[in-house]
């Protein structure tokens, strides 16, 4: 049973030596108590310790720590009306307390203090009172009011979907429903940073005391706060050019009959055995379908569990949301597992760990349902391609819902399949195919497949049935032989053959020794390769002459060409391009590779010179 601390009237004129620990402070009691005249003509002693934490936490951007030091700033101003004095006394901490800060370290240190003073110890602390109380020290509890509705909250009329202050500038609100959403000046008036800090101080006084409101980000110069229905986010300098909040607030719940869903989309929702994806632009409401959904399953007897961060699903108290365990959706997972849920909610699927932990979770066999930024059904597949292997994609995710303007707008099933994709005739390109079709209809609207070395989505119209695989055949070919020639032509002739012009110069290089290169080019880019020079006329032959001295093979051709490039060929297959020397000589060593194939030549009469 929880201890409760034993609570009398408080005198508190009769305190003379007062340590404020660190809690007092953050929530401001202190001046009030002055300013209300409760304390006076006394002695306020604030710990090196406490000060040090403090400014601490206020160089790592967090707000504790300004909300603290502004507190001593207001004591210093209103004691000095009051007959209060305000001292810093006492060591700071060492490395290794700081270090053990979390473990109560500093709290140790405060309480220490407050005895070797003989002052009272004054905490919003439960534990650092009752550990006071337990060593003797003289204690004043001063616990939080809980529950109380925000000042923010003011702000908020039943259509205001969020409210945006920035010091310096007007406040605004945007008001409306998803696809009707106007931005709504406030008031005229600018925000003022002291404004703004009052707000924020509220919230987090609330933070502290509320068991349904946390704070869900803490980082340098950045805080995300949950509260009750309430997201707010607080920025500051250096990580944003002001002091800025904006309050995030649902205004609409519905049930998933709002909807209108296929009774066989909800019969697979039910089954507990889908990877599905809701997507959407930002405020297009795909956080209050997928509410509604959670509302659906736990209704049909399932057991239902989110990720999210912040955690602002508006969901009944029998779905757990879960945040990143120790900051990672791995070991959040991991526990998941321990669960058992029929059902998990990833709100939202963003980072390239996101999507792998939202795969292992739903190939371990756990219903999973993403919630993902996207600017239409396709991109939102998209997003999964690269971070998962192809194959593996309709095994993680088969039903995709587009949400725009509040409403469903696009349904998907995602299957797989092995065949010649969409535009493509040879029995030889068959491969495994991603099939992305309408769900009510059955209509082929995509196709995923690996093209060359890339994945790609392709769609699918049967009035242009095979045009999107050529143009990208076009695309494909024209990309690899950029390397031979960056003027190549590329004329696809039907859906398997292509006509490429190049530059005669590279004719050799291209088609390689016995076809090898373009042998292999074919089967890279899954199309018949006919090459031909552009203009339509390839090098002429020259005449030539062949001698052997020593260890050397010489080809005798025109001075006339002397300095100028030639290629040697034996037959079709290129040999070597090369400089020609004085007097219209190539000299070649007789038992280099390409000597032999020169000899080769040679001997079959097959050997040809060409410029």
């Amino acid at each position: 049973m929880k201890r409760k601390i034993e609570r009398k009237k408080i005198d508190y004129n009769s305190l003379r030596d007062i340590v404020p620990d660190t809690s007092v402070l953050v929530h401001g009691k202190l001046s009030a108590l002055i300013e209300e005249g409760k304390i006076k003509d006394a002695r306020i002693i604030i710990p090196q310790t406490v000060l040090d934490e403090l400014q601490a936490q206020a160089s790592r951007g967090r707000d504790i720590g300004f909300e603290g030091l502004d507190e001593i700033k207001r004591i210093r101003n209103t004691g000095e009306k009051k007959g209060v004095r305000v001292e810093f006394t006492g060591k700071r901490p060492t490395l290794e307390e700081i270090q053990l800060a979390k473990k109560g370290r500093l709290d140790a240190i405060i309480r220490d203090f407050a005895a070797k003073e003989k002052a009272t110890l004054i905490t919003c602390d439960y534990v650092q009172a009752l550990v006071g109380e337990a060593e003797d020290v003289p204690v004043v509890y001063i616990p939080q009011p809980v529950g109380k509705d925000l000042p923010l909250e003011k702000f908020f009329t039943p259509d205001t979907q969020s409210v945006h202050f920035k010091s310096g500038v007007k406040p605004f609100a945007k008001k409306g429903k998803p696809g009707s959403v106007e931005l709504v000046t406030i008031r005229d008036k600018p925000f003022t940073e002291e404004e703004i800090n009052e707000i924020i101080n509220d919230v987090m006084s609330k933070t502290r005391t509320d068991e349904n409101s946390f704070i869900e980000i803490g980082k340098q110069g950045a805080m995300v706060v949950q509260s009750g229905d309430y997201r707010i986010s607080i920025t500051r300098p250096p990580f944003a050019d002001g002091l800025e909040l904006t309050a995030v607030r649902p205004i609409a719940k519905v049930s998933i009959d709002d909807y209108k869903l296929h009774d066989e989309l909800k019969k697979r929702l039910v089954s507990g055995t889908e990877g599905v994806l809701i997507s959407g632009p930002p405020g297009s409401g795909k956080s209050t379908f997928a509410a509604s959904v959670a509302e659906f399953l736990v209704s049909s007897g399932k057991i239902v569990k989110t990720f999210e961060q912040p955690r602002d699903l508006q969901v009944g108290p029998e779905v757990t949301q879960y945040a990143p365990l120790e900051g990672d959706w791995e070991k959040t997972s991991e526990l998941l597992l321990l669960v058992r849920p029929d059902y998990t909610i990833f709100d939202e699927v963003r980072k390239t760990r996101d999507f792998r932990v939202f795969g292992d979770m739903r190939l371990a066999g756990v219903g999973m349902i993403g919630v993902v930024h996207a600017t239409d059904t396709v991109s939102s597949i998209q997003r999964f391609v690269g971070r998962i292997e192809l194959g593996m994609i309709p095994h993680v995710i088969n039903t995709v819902i587009y949400i725009n303007a509040g409403k469903v707008e696009k349904v998907y099933e995602i299957s797989m399949t092995v065949k010649v994709p969409s535009g493509m005739q040879e029995e030889d390109l068959t491969r495994p195919v991603v099939e992305i079709r309408d769900f009510e209809t059955k209509k082929l609207e995509y196709e995923i497949y690996t093209y060359g070395e890339e994945n790609v989505i392709v769609p699918v119209k049967e009035e242009q049935k095979g045009s999107p695989a050529r143009r990208l055949a076009a695309e494909t070919i024209k990309k690899v032989i950029s390397s031979y020639d960056r003027n190549a032509e590329v004329e696809l002739v039907s859906d398997t053959r292509a006509n490429v012009k190049v530059n005669p110069d590279v004719i050799p290089r291209l088609i390689g020794s016995k076809g090898k290169n373009i042998s292999e080019l074919e089967g890279k880019v899954g199309i018949k390769l006919s090459v031909e020079p552009k203009g339509g006329t390839f090098k002429k032959d020259l005449p030539w002459n062949f001698e052997e001295h020593g260890s050397s093979i010489y080809l005798t051709i025109s001075p006339d060409l002397t300095g100028k490039q030639v290629e040697v060929y034996d037959g079709e297959d290129f040999v070597l391009s090369a400089h020609v020397g004085k007097k219209g000589k190539i000299k070649v060593k007789k038992r280099s590779d390409i000597g032999k194939s020169i000899l080769s030549a040679v001997s079959k009469d097959s050997l040809r010179i060409v410029s």
